[in-house]
């Protein structure tokens, strides 16, 4: 039996191994322990991962082969690069350079084969077709580098944009280029070829960019609240457009790429369904892809003769200096500073996937030879090596300058004190409130998220407060999937509107964040509705919030707001947390507004740098209530209203609410009460149970006045 054990141990070790949990095993520890140690070496975990590949893999030790297996994982791994590059792609910022991504990707695909076409020729001595098939593949570059972009936090930078833009644009016309020379090879470039690939890259443009986001916009109505679902269907879409970009004769990476492109105002960057997309690839698929790439270096290649180390070495100083001179004049053109032309030349270096499958196509054509297969083998691990380091130097580069003091252009509350609060009485309208907030709020803030839940003081008080404890449990689990930290309170009050106060007061809460108030009661008519009270019993930012449908599926943001709003003391601050809103949603804003109010709004993105799209619209108070019913249904409605007694404020706000709530089951809506100075607002030296009744007095009092007057002038 003893005999029979160790039969059986020794051939579960036999190389390669072929448990596939031992496999996999193998390969979670590589991806746990390989950056961790090479961390202190002050070495890239990328390079680490890389190198593990080269180390494992069937030309080192040989624990791991190239099977099927690791052809799957390492495909899904590279999809996974490019998705994420599409998805995580500023589309603001991308619209504003897009022609600097055209130049880009025109510097980065002509001057690597202008270098590496003579190169080729003459000094590798190569004939002129297999020369311009060698020269295209220096041309192409893989984003091997961008989960170091994505670690730091700089995915929003103009290089970034325009490295991914160009990225899919040098690739796409290296692949076209590749299917053209292997069809002239073969003799096959007929009239039929062209009007083939014309006709199958329109179908998939046409499939990606118009059917798939309608089909992802239906979906996610349906389907909001099932994370799971909207995960696999995401995953679904993206190897779908993979396969479909195969069918029209270019690369599954082309798809990819446009599938996060096609799904990207759809997906918030601060969204729990984004948050899930970058973790699961981060933390298995694409590590698993960059072990896969070392897996297919060999380094007995160098030593196999003056030829393999001559031809490795020429390809790879050309592939280097064509990217870094594209790099270089990208910088120049275009006015970039130093550590940008870096991030440039270390996103863009790197040649893994594209450059591989330009090589097999050739060398399985009888178009290139094995010392081009094994120079190349070479060529990507030393681009990898490169681009890992140059990215990581240039990317620590920038986040150093962006903690400069004269960086810091926001307006001071949001970053230092933001403290929001959400109160809750219907905790079945309660999710899409906290997505809102996880949208808008400031990642630099040290609170957590607010949940309230205010218990009536009554005979079942206790049985109710444990109920609203376990139900408030559930939506920090909620949260946790955005990494937001939140601090749910649960308390006992007489009156549910003191109670919002108080636990305002005694958290020092800057922002409440409400649903939708509720329709009056009869008591309500004659005490006076709950959410007036909260509105005149603080003098913080207060948004009201119904959300009828996904916010991932409005198309423009349409914000009104009253003359004289932007002298109101919480002007840059709602203004901040909307233009944040709109960037995360990737729409424009279409802000309804008073010429004075038009020319603050005008500094104010100014001022923040705000690369958000907007149009301006003279504001008609005549045409106030009628904005919300001729609004298009997947237009976020937002509307500014205002205190009485504040600086902004105007009679027709009185009517807003009931104009409001004709139209509240149809349309998205935010109503944002501004933040007030405590001496704008006349009533705050009133204590909380008074106030109300003191501004009834008031109000009655006024129009007493009005009516005297009107007396008199008659």
């Amino acid at each position: 039996m003893n005999i029979d054990f160790f039969e059986h141990l020794i051939h579960e070790f036999e190389l390669p191994l072929q448990n596939p949990v031992l496999i996999f095993s193998l390969i979670l520890f590589i991806i746990l322990l390989s950056p961790i140690l090479l961390r202190r070496l002050k070495i890239p975990g990328t390079i680490g991962l890389i190198l593990s590949g080269v180390v494992i893999g069937p030309h080192g030790v040989n624990l791991l082969a190239k099977n099927s297996a690791v052809d799957l994982f390492s495909t899904i791994g590279l999809l996974y690069i490019m998705f994420i590059a599409g998805i995580e792609l500023d589309m603001n910022e991308f619209k504003k350079n897009q022609f600097k991504s055209l130049g880009f990707g025109f510097f980065t695909f002509i001057i690597p084969i202008a270098l590496g076409l003579p190169a080729c020729y003459y000094i590798l001595g190569y004939d002129l077709n297999a020369s311009f098939l060698i020269a295209s593949m220096f041309a192409t570059h893989t984003l091997v580098a961008y989960p170091i972009v994505t670690k730091f936090g700089v995915t929003k930078n103009p290089a970034v944009a325009i490295t991914v833009g160009g990225t899919i644009l040098t690739d796409t016309a290296v692949l076209i280029i590749l299917a053209i020379i292997v069809g002239s090879a073969n003799g096959g470039l007929t009239t039929q070829f062209w009007m083939k690939l014309g006709i199958s890259l329109t179908i998939f443009l046409l499939i990606i960019f118009l059917i798939l986001p309608r089909i992802a916009k239906w979906f996610f109505n349906r389907m909001d609240g099932d994370k799971t679902s909207n995960y696999v269907f995401v995953l679904s879409l993206v190897f779908l457009s993979a396969f479909l970009a195969e069918v029209a004769g270019v690369e599954p990476i082309i798809g990819a790429f446009m599938a996060g492109l096609a799904l990207n105002r759809l997906i918030p960057h601060s969204s729990a369904l984004m948050n899930r997309l970058e973790f699961v690839g981060n933390a298995i698929f694409i590590p698993f892809f960059l072990i896969s790439v070392g897996m297919l270096v060999d380094i007995r290649v160098i030593l196999s003769g003056y030829t393999a180390i001559f031809v490795a070495a020429t390809l790879s100083i050309v592939a280097l200096a064509g990217k870094w001179v594209a790099a270089f004049i990208t910088q120049i053109t275009f006015k970039y500073k130093a550590e940008q032309r870096q991030l440039i030349f270390g996103l863009s270096s790197a040649h893994a996937a594209a450059t591989l499958a330009v090589i097999l196509v050739g060398y399985k054509a009888n178009i290139l030879d094995e010392n081009i297969l094994n120079g190349t083998i070479i060529l990507i691990l030393v681009t990898c090596v490169v681009a890992s380091f140059a990215t990581e130097a240039a990317v620590k580069k920038i986040v150093q300058n962006q903690d400069n003091p004269d960086f810091k252009e926001e307006p001071e509350e949001v970053v230092n004190y933001e403290n929001i609060l959400i109160p809750v009485s219907n905790f079945n309208k309660l999710e899409p409130i906290v997505d809102f907030t996880i949208l808008i709020k400031d990642k630099k803030s040290p609170y957590p998220l607010n949940i309230l839940s205010i218990v009536s003081n009554d005979s079942d008080a206790e049985t109710n407060i444990v109920q609203v404890k376990r139900k408030l449990e559930d939506f920090v689990k909620y949260a946790s999937a955005t990494e937001t930290l939140v601090n749910p309170i649960a308390t006992i009050d007489i009156n549910i509107s003191d109670g919002i106060t108080r636990i305002s007061k005694e958290i020092l809460a800057s922002t409440l964040i409400l649903g939708w108030p509720h329709k009056e009661t009869f008591l309500d008519k004659i005490f006076g509705p709950k959410s007036e009270a909260i509105i005149n019993a603080t003098t913080k930012t207060i948004f009201f919030c119904d959300f009828v449908k996904p916010l991932n599926t409005s198309k423009k943001i349409v914000l009104v707001c009253p003359p004289l709003t932007e002298l109101e003391d919480g002007f840059s601050y709602w203004m901040d947390k909307i233009l944040k809103l709109a960037n995360e949603l990737s729409v424009m804003i279409d802000f309804h507004a008073a010429a004075e109010t038009q020319n603050a709004i005008i500094k104010y993105t100014k001022i923040v740098k705000s690369k958000t799209a907007y149009s301006l619209s003279l504001l008609n108070f005549d045409e106030y209530p009628q904005l919300l019913s001729n609004a298009p249904f997947d237009h976020l409605m937002i509307f500014v209203s205002a205190r009485k007694g504040s600086i902004s404020y105007h009679s027709m706000l009185d009517n807003l609410n009931s104009t409001l709530n004709k139209d509240i089951n149809d349309h998205n809506i935010l109503l944002i009460y501004p933040s007030v100075k405590t001496s704008d607002n006349k009533y705050t030296e009133y204590s909380d149970m008074n106030a109300e009744l003191f501004i009834k007095g008031v109000q009655k009092v006024n129009k007493i006045k009005k009516g005297i007057k009107t007396i008199f002038k008659k």
